[in-house]
């Protein structure tokens, strides 16, 4: 009983961070910038730098989605329970990396990361382009952390968190996948989208 309610909690907490974003910025979420228009220019430092969440339609695609440009170190999210995201790390077209809720830090097939998971398609965090904002050291470090094991904790210590160590190459406090988000967006200075991913080309 105690699980649920700590998923409530968390989804509670995940919906106030995405409230936090004014006006101003859900109206321009719904728009693509030109590729010069790309970066964090004139965002502040808190502003979540997040141009589209996963299952976002955006208003100029017009049916005609912008799908990942994918490679290795790519972060990537899928559903979890209707409300939270699960993320992980792309190590090469059959694997990506991931911290279970058991604590074991596992190397898995796409398919095995949308198993017993609420969403259906895997979503790859891109510029403005629909580049995954991507690196080898980043897919190295998720590399080396398989087998390993973490004190697992919904809010503490979340596959979010996992995945910005993975990231950023050290660990930092990171609760939501709103944190992550604005970490990710500063630190690659650009608006993230999240773009599905279609499989590897």
């Amino acid at each position: 009983m105690v699980l649920p309610l700590v998923w409530v909690g968390a989804a509670i907490a995940s919906a106030v961070a995405v409230g936090e974003l004014s006006e101003r910025n859900r109206q321009a979420e719904l728009r693509r910038p030109t590729p010069q228009g790309h970066t964090r220019k004139g965002l502040g430092k808190y502003a979540s730098g997040i141009g589209k969440y996963p299952k976002q339609k955006l208003a100029k695609e017009k049916g005609k989605e912008t799908l990942a440009k994918i490679k290795p170190g790519a972060l990537l999210c899928c559903g979890l329970g209707g409300v939270l995201e699960h993320t992980g790390i792309l190590i090469d077209r059959f694997t990506i990396v991931e911290l279970h809720g058991s604590g074991l830090v596992k190397a898995i097939s796409p398919e095995r990361f949308l198993a017993e998971r609420s969403g259906s398609e895997i979503y790859v965090a891109c510029d403005s382009k629909g580049e995954a904002l991507a690196s080898e050291e980043t897919a190295e470090r998720a590399a080396k952390l398989v087998y390993s094991y973490q004190q697992y904790d919904l809010i503490k210590n979340n596959c979010h968190r996992f995945a910005w160590t993975c990231i950023n190459g050290e660990e930092m406090e990171l609760t939501t996948f709103y944190l992550l988000n604005n970490f990710l967006s500063r630190k690659s200075n650009r608006i993230i989208y999240w773009d599905r991913w279609d499989g590897w080309k």
